[in-house]
């Protein structure tokens, strides 16, 4: 990342006035939202909507010419175009050969796109924006910082200060108030304007109709008022049918503002009467501009299926904390970055695409089913295929890719660090590593891994085995999680048996881009893990279960590299998190816990990897309980706690808050410990609780279920 970006970062994060709003909005939004849903089965509404806005993107130019035909059979002209610079001459162009001297606009991130205020500015054509939160924007000399609120950055205080100087009297921060003073000073601009310009939430090929949602009903009077209304549409928003329009409408206000519906629903479906008697001068605008090769692109395709109700915004735990300024271009977000490497150019996405932290929380949440953090993953990937690998990105991985070299190195860690060690903890780094202990402590390197410690422990020999991939912080940094592993399925009467040559999953690799190298690794640990016949293939971390269970396939399907393909799916197959194994032998009665134990109370932080991609979430809360823990839930207790791999490394201005915020919600339950089912996790809680000096003990579910069982 650039200097100038960090420094925006650290700009945004300290805003209080940002993180204040924006914390304040995705906290309501998230209890809102699921109220909105009540009575809906999402799954299936999202379901329908993945297939009819796939089908559009599958049939794009087949669509686009009969919603042509039909909105031209009403009365509109339509004009289709590839370049966004011929969208802005088109509309000039009608603007001179009509005398139009002011515009006015309703909500459109389309013009957004191709930046069409500033060129009509630029021809001497005066351009408003009605939508309120656009108009606030305008009077700031900003760009939207979301794509529904576009003005969801600013308080109520900094709005009445640019309305005080836009009506030159001051005002209060009262809503009801300045709402009233927008309204004054808008409505004569619609009455006064040649030309109305919008954008189209939906255009319907089927009957050539577009579909306007708004809040406001500005757009009513920007399509109705002037003599000319302009529709720019991306061809992302076409569908087949008509009756599919009900589809979206149930989704999107619902997933944009929580809403059950929004106040207006305008379906325009070619021109009407001026109120002079004339008929409306109606152009509809079909944009491309690099939307069909996306529609080509297999992995990209699925994109086209948002519908731009920036939902992933609303969760997502980076954009919270920095707002669309920082993570975004004209389109904002996770999804923004990759509508950013497409309609602008992939070198663009490069710094924003970083802000990622993978917690898939946006996936959880969209509409469109879209897996925004695997597309923004591919982003990386094609940005060092296009551009290469930095040199100490390089060297990490050469050292990395070489176990016994990288193995030797942690073991020499552990008597190289010990000048910085307290107890457990490297509490304090020298020079420039000073950051990576700001907010929080990390944990010593052991001095026996678990590699180690494993050929001290006597096991029963049972016929059903495990292989178990503990994973490089289990194996050098806790391996009494490993311990406790061997001790729970050894009572569950199953071996465990440790492959030395196992080396990292690849992940952090991964995560940057670095695919071929992440290939390298899946190669090392399918040979390390399927070498002897085992039932399964545990882990107790699960950014590595997904790795052996997704991410080796889905890499080698990336690269093309078919060879593997066969093995890393045998090893899928096999694959397990901890819980979910537990929880198995538990049901089956091969494992019990002590029984009336009272152990107090506990909090639960889930991991984002376990509960979002592995889909386990109350195994590890059922098997505490019958442990004999009284669970407290923690508010947020699925937000990412700011680690993220290499991510808390690298932007440890983001990760501290992340994790403070975490903090204060694990305090706020009073509970005394706190469990999770990722080293990772453990990791930066247990060293934010330890710099924090709070009173709270940050275990593995692994160890607290290993204490508890029957003998």
């Amino acid at each position: 990342m650039g200097t100038e970006f960090k420094e925006s970062i650290t700009r945004a994060v300290n805003n209080a006035n940002l993180t204040g709003a924006l914390g304040k909005f995705s906290e309501a939004y998230k209890v809102n939202r699921a109220k909105a849903y009540e009575g809906i089965d999402f799954e299936e509404l999202r379901g329908r909507i993945a297939e009819l806005k796939g089908y559009a993107a599958a049939h794009l130019d087949e669509l686009s010419d009969q919603f042509q035909k039909n909105a031209e059979a009403c009365g509109a002209t339509v004009f289709r175009t590839k370049d966004p610079a011929k969208v802005r001459e088109y509309i000039l162009k009608i603007a001179q050969e009509n005398g139009v001297k002011t515009v006015i606009k309703s909500k459109s991130m389309a013009t957004e796109e191709i930046h069409l205020n500033r060129y009509l500015e630029e021809a001497g054509i005066e351009v408003g924006e009605t939508d309120l939160g656009e108009w606030i924007i305008q009077l700031a000399g900003q760009t939207p910082s979301h794509m529904v609120m576009p003005a969801i950055h600013m308080t109520k205080e900094e709005v009445s200060d640019l309305f005080s100087k836009e009506v030159n009297e001051r005002l209060t921060s009262d809503i009801p108030r300045l709402v009233k003073v927008a309204r004054d000073k808008l409505r004569p601009t619609f009455l006064a304007a040649d030309m109305g310009i919008s954008g189209g939430n939906i255009a319907v090929a089927e009957t050539g109709s577009i579909v306007l949602m708004t809040n406001e009903g500005n757009a009513r009077l920007v399509t109705s008022l002037p003599k000319i209304h302009i529709a720019l549409v991306g061809i992302e928003k076409l569908i087949e049918k008509f009756a599919d329009v009900a589809t979206i409408l149930q989704a999107l206000p619902r997933s944009a503002t929580a809403q059950l519906l929004t106040s207006y629903v305008s379906v325009i479906t070619g021109p009407t009467p001026n109120s002079d008697g004339s008929m409306k001068n109606m152009h509809i605008i079909l944009m491309d501009n690099r939307r069909s090769e996306m529609a080509a692109d297999p992995k990209f395709k699925q994109a086209l299926q948002c519908i731009r109700c920036a939902s992933c915004l609303n969760v997502c735990p980076i954009f919270r904390l920095v707002g669309g300024h920082v993570f975004g271009k004209v389109y904002t977000g996770g999804i923004g970055t990759i509508l950013t490497a497409w309609f602008d150019e992939l070198k663009k996405s490069e710094d924003i695409q970083g802000l990622c932290i993978q917690c898939g929380a946006c996936t959880d949440v969209c509409p469109g089913k879209i897996d925004i953090p695997d597309l923004i993953m591919e982003i990386r990937r094609r940005l060092v295929k296009d551009q290469g690998l930095p040199l100490l990105q390089k060297t990490i991985y050469a050292v990395v890719n070489n176990r016994k070299l990288f193995h030797g190195m942690l073991r020499a860690a552990s008597i190289a660090g010990k000048p910085f060690t307290s107890g457990k903890f490297v509490r304090h780094l020298p020079l420039f590593l000073a950051d990576l202990t700001n907010g929080r402590s990390l944990p010593a390197i052991a001095e026996e891994p678990f590699r180690d410690r494993i050929k001290k422990i006597s096991q029963p020999k049972f016929k059903e085995k495990a292989a178990f991939y503990a994973g490089c912080l289990i194996d050098f940094a806790y391996p009494e999680m490993g311990e406790s592993l061997v001790k729970i399925l050894n009572n569950g009467g199953i071996e465990v048996i440790f492959p030395e040559d196992q080396t990292c999953c690849g992940a952090p690799a991964r995560y940057n881009g670095a695919y071929e190298v992440a290939a390298s690794n899946a190669v090392d640990n399918i040979n390390a893990l399927l070498r002897e016949d085992v039932t399964y293939v545990v882990s107790a971390c699960p950014t590595c279960t997904v790795a052996l269970d997704h991410e080796f396939i889905s890499t080698f399907e990336s690269l093309g590299q078919t060879e593997w393909l066969p093995q890393a799916k045998i090893l899928a197959e096999k694959t397990v998190d901890l819980s979910t194994l537990v929880t198995k032998l538990v049901a089956a009665g091969r494992l019990t816990m002590k029984e009336g134990q009272k152990l107090g109370k506990i909090t639960y932080h889930d991991s984002c990897h376990l509960k979002r991609t592995l889909k386990v979430s109350e195994q590890p809360r059922e098997l505490l309980q019958k442990a004999g823990y009284e669970l407290a839930e923690m508010f947020e207790c699925d937000t990412c706690c700011g680690m993220g791999g290499s991510y808390s490394m690298k932007l440890p201005e983001i990760s501290a808050p992340i994790l403070q915020r975490k903090l204060k919600n694990i305090k706020d339950t009073g509970a005394p410990l706190v469990a999770m089912d990722c080293p990772g996790c453990v990791m930066q809680i247990r060293g934010g609780i330890d710099q924090d000096g709070a009173a709270i003990i940050v275990r593995h579910t692994v160890e607290l279920l290993a204490e508890q069982l029957e003998k």
